[in-house]
């Protein structure tokens, strides 16, 4: 209930608003910092099967609150060093979560994949913020200006680039996907990845200056890297394997938006962010649930599901549908303003986006039409119907999504 209250405190426009202790809430704070809480509580929601068979659940919900904890402050922090620490902090509830209730014994890899990419290029981040402190005798974010220092630029957004993950940098995400439990696949995609997008829009006005001349290859990279993915997408026999993918690809396209540094962009990106841990998180949730009754992902296993259980295949509809864009989802209304955004940057992207768009809306239909039509596997002898508390989890993550852009405005007030 007092995380609720939060929602009262919205804050419109770009001004930061209830600044105590080092904290405020701007548009884009309060935006990520709801999705963080709502994520988490569907966290707690999608697994049942921990509550169920008593699989520590009680160290499980308080893990969920330590890393509830880390992100609300990551977001709300003003100082740069309390960001950076927290932002780190938010690692390690994860990783406990991919190792400790993950299903397969790759999961340590995936753990320390998770772990080393990301602290890895952290370590860089430290060092640019300690010379900011030398250099502005303060890190407040509001007091700092533009520095034009190549090694800085490099510092400060090469983590940000891993945890987004650019193309190149997004090995650890598949991995780390495929072998955590439901409720970590969740938070990973729904709020981990938004981070690197937050922390590049937060950081902006320092790297203004040098990454006009180096942007354009890290969009590239982005833009190509995701047609690149898009294609990985359609050779996936695994589904968690496809929806981890396609979110490499779909958050290439917000990166690319950021680092145009025009107002379209961060528009687009905030409101892509937003839609894209909804229905990613959704899509998850709903693999998870075929997972539980077939203990396999393989798509080859989980076919005609139709057949099975029809009134599911309205919700694997609804959600693969707002994957690739399809209106009335938020990620319709952000695909417009971020291919804008890009198409101003450079029409020579035009070409890339249209083959992102086409193939987003493949990767789709193909994990659609193979999981619901075809013969199924004669191998399931007996399987549970969805009961409501998960046809709960799906609305949950559905509605917002689909609602949201009525109000599509308010995410275009931050700048």
């Amino acid at each position: 209930m007092l995380s609720f209250l939060a929602f009262l405190k919205m804050s419109f426009g770009p001004n930061v608003l209830y600044i105590s202790c080092n904290m405020g809430f701007d548009l884009l704070s309060f935006a990520l910092i709801s999705l963080s809480l709502w994520i988490c509580f569907l966290m707690l929601l999608a697994s049942g099967e921990i509550n169920k068979l008593k699989i520590y659940k009680n160290v499980f919900t308080f893990v969920v609150l330590i890393l509830l904890f880390s992100l609300v402050i990551t977001f709300s922090s003003l100082n740069l060093f309390v960001f950076y620490l927290f932002f780190e902090v938010s690692l390690i509830p994860t990783l406990i979560l991919i190792i400790g209730w993950g299903n397969q014994p790759e999961r340590i890899m995936a753990g320390m994949y998770l772990l080393f990419y990301t602290l890895l290029v952290s370590l860089p981040m430290m060092v640019g913020i300690f010379f900011l402190d030398f250099q502005n005798f303060s890190l407040e974010i509001y007091f700092l200006s533009s520095l034009n220092n190549v090694f800085l630029y490099f510092c400060l957004s090469l983590v940000f680039l891993v945890k987004i993950p650019m193309f190149f940098v997004h090995l650890w995400l598949p991995k780390a996907h495929v072998e955590a439990p439901v409720s970590g696949s969740m938070i990973l995609a729904g709020v981990m990845l938004k981070l690197g997008g937050y922390g590049l829009l937060r950081l902006s006005k320092i790297l203004f200056v040098v990454g006009m001349k180096f942007n354009l290859v890290f969009i590239l990279i982005s833009i190509v890297g995701a047609v690149f993915i898009s294609l990985i997408c359609l050779r996936q026999s695994d589904m968690k394997m496809l929806i981890a993918y396609s979110s490499v690809s779909h958050m290439g396209v917000a990166l690319a938006g950021i680092l145009t540094y025009n107002l379209w962009g961060s528009w687009g990106a905030l409101s892509l962010m937003l839609a894209h841990g909804l229905s990613s998180s959704g899509l998850f949730c709903i693999a998870n649930l075929l997972y539980e009754r077939t203990h396999s992902r393989s798509m080859y296993m989980n076919k005609g599901f139709m057949n099975i259980m029809p009134s599911l295949s309205l919700w694997w509809f609804l959600l693969c549908s707002s994957n690739m864009s399809a209106p009335p989802s938020l990620n319709l209304v952000s695909e417009i303003i971020l291919i804008n955004s890009i198409y101003l940057y450079s029409n020579y992207f035009m070409m890339f986006l249209f083959f992102l768009v086409f193939y987003s809306g493949v990767y789709s239909l193909f994990l659609y039409s193979f999981t619901q039509h075809g013969q199924f596997y004669s191998g399931l002898y007996s399987i549970s119907q969805i009961n409501s508390r998960e046809y709960f989890l799906l609305f949950l993550h559905w509605v917002p999504l689909n609602l949201l852009f009525l109000k599509g405005e308010l995410f275009t007030c931050w700048i």
